[in-house]
């Protein structure tokens, strides 16, 4: 089975342990079989790889998550990368151009597209196979899997099918309606759009090459910045005749809001924090190093992290993108394919990070002109070159780097580290990358 996962999206809706390198898909919420937490990303794939282990599985996804990707699945994913955000045609179309050009697939195989984040068990992913199958035997240019509504949702588009049968041809579809709308929907036996469909790469490469000028992947990459932000249900989709969609009526949850997303979590605190037995229906993620006590809260998120405090009533929780969007802050944490970092003080000249490195990873070798760094080990060991010059460190070791220094470190084991940051300009901009003597 070839599929697709599509990781996208900014991570408004789970404020505050979501932003703009951090987006849902990578927050760990979810007991992992070695009594640990897996976010919905390294769930999915361990769900699929469980089902069919020798799935060929690419993530299409910015280059803002291509750390992420790594620190969570290993530096031997598969990754279609969008240069920069144009909606889900083009990073289709550039994802399906990087399997056929790139990988090598042959234009006649079946890939699977669906969603990164959705909780979901392993029928589901069952139901993909099919979806596959169905697609290789030419059933229609495109498969949709339709999910039976459970309640009339005005969050999702509706699949009419043409009859009541488990795989249909689609006679229309609907757009997002309100709930009485929604309800005329089901009553016809509507599905929901889940944004799951299955086809053969030529028919996706044909489409791509009607709608966009460009000859193979490399060139498709170099003008992605210029193609028009258009969803691949208005540019294909709905101009498709050719279309069938197979009914799921298994579990599927489409976390996107801290009101779905505590209706999965197996546990209603997770971090350091209590609650009284006064508390009814709520849920604890606490991600900073401060105790957090709950008393008599009732239909309660309460979520800390290093980038800010939310307690929101769980319904209010919905309406939250607004408010997060008029926050002007930096990134607090973010997770790198080396390890990863979380600011702990900002002052006018200065910045303390704590940085972690995974064993036998490193940072880049890198120099800065406007600031000075100086590094305080304070667990593991490796080693740290400064101007070529190599040298082991281990826990209490300090190194200090002037502006213009060229510098990286590498872990030996798990390093852990306190990086002060000290100059006039301090910016994220302010780096230089630079290959090793």
């Amino acid at each position: 089975m070839n599929i697709i996962l599509l990781s996208g999206g900014s991570g408004k809706r789970l404020w505050p342990l979501s932003n703009d390198i951090r987006s849902k898909q990578f927050i760990k919420i979810f007991k992992s079989e070695d009594g640990g937490y897996e976010s919905m990303v390294q769930r999915v794939y361990r769900q699929i790889r469980n089902v069919d282990a020798s799935a060929d599985i690419t993530v299409a996804t910015s280059k803002e998550q291509i750390s992420s990707l790594k620190n969570q699945l290993g530096e031997d994913v598969s990754i279609s990368v969008e240069p920069c955000r144009r909606d889900t045609f083009p990073a289709i179309a550039l994802a399906t151009a990087y399997l056929h050009d790139v990988k090598g697939m042959d234009e006649n195989e079946v890939v699977v597209v669906c969603p990164v984040d959705p909780y979901v068990q392993k029928e589901y992913f069952e139901a993909l196979h099919s979806l596959s199958e169905l697609a290789a035997k030419d059933t229609a240019n495109l498969v949709l899997m339709g999910m039976e509504p459970t309640y009339p949702s005005e969050k999702y588009g509706y699949i009419i099918p043409e009859c009541a049968e488990k795989v249909s041809k689609v006679a229309t579809f609907k757009e997002k309606p309100d709930t009485e709308t929604a309800k005329d929907y089901i009553a016809q036996g509507a599905l929901w759009n889940g944004g799951i469909f299955a086809y053969k790469l030529k028919y996706v490469l044909k489409r791509a090459h009607e709608l966009i000028d460009f000859t193979d992947y490399h060139d498709l990459y170099s003008k992605y910045d210029t193609l028009t932000k258009i969803s691949f249900d208005y540019a294909v989709v709905e101009k498709e005749d050719d279309i069938a969609v197979m009914r799921f009526a298994g579990d599927w949850k489409d976390l996107g809001t801290w009101n779905t997303l505590t209706e999965a979590m197996e546990e209603a605190v997770i971090g350091n924090a209590r609650m009284n037995e006064t508390c009814e229906n709520t849920h604890v993620i606490n991600e900073l190093d401060v105790p957090v006590l709950c008393m008599g809260l009732k239909d309660i998120v309460v979520s800390a992290s290093a980038d800010g405090i939310l307690v929101s009533d769980k319904n209010e929780s919905s309406y939250i993108k607004p408010f997060v969007d008029a926050i002007d802050a930096p990134i607090m944490y973010a997770e790198k394919s080396w390890g990863s970092y979380r600011v702990m003080d900002v002052e006018e000249e200065s910045t303390t990070i704590k940085v972690t490195l995974h064993a036998g990873n490193a940072m880049n070798y890198h120099s800065h002109e406007r600031r000075d760094e100086v590094w305080t080990i304070i667990s593991g060991c490796g080693r740290t070159v400064v101007d070529g010059m190599e040298q082991s460190v281990k826990a209490g070791d300090v190194i200090t780097m002037q502006a213009g220094c060229k510098h990286m470190i590498m872990a030996d084991t798990e390093l852990k580290l306190i990086e002060v940051q000290l100059g006039k300009e301090i910016s994220v901009d302010d780096k230089k990358k630079h290959e090793r003597e």
